[in-house]
């Protein structure tokens, strides 16, 4: 059995998948213990990974498909036409 608290801000620390049949106890802030299977905090994880990924622009395995930077930008200005005021 795996043991995990939650932290102040409602988070649990959890990087990988557990085995699906493996029991989880979670201890939340205000003390209640609540034990979960492996399959369902890997549901879990896998639906908050999904909304990361949706948010930052990522695609189904994490990486970015947001437009490539080039060399020379291309919405910038470059020169500008300036005149001397009249005095």
């Amino acid at each position: 059995m795996i043991d995990l608290q939650q932290d102040a801000d409602g988070y649990i620390r959890m990087n990988r998948h557990f085995p699906s049949t493996t029991l989880i106890t979670v201890t939340f802030t205000e003390g209640a213990p609540e034990v979960f299977t492996g399959k369902r905090l890997n549901e879990i994880y896998d639906e908050a990974m999904a909304e990361f990924r949706s948010q930052n622009r990522l695609d189904a395995k994490g990486f970015s498909r947001a437009p490539a930077k080039t060399v020379q930008p291309m919405n910038n200005l470059t020169f500008v036409k300036i005149a001397p005021t009249a005095a």
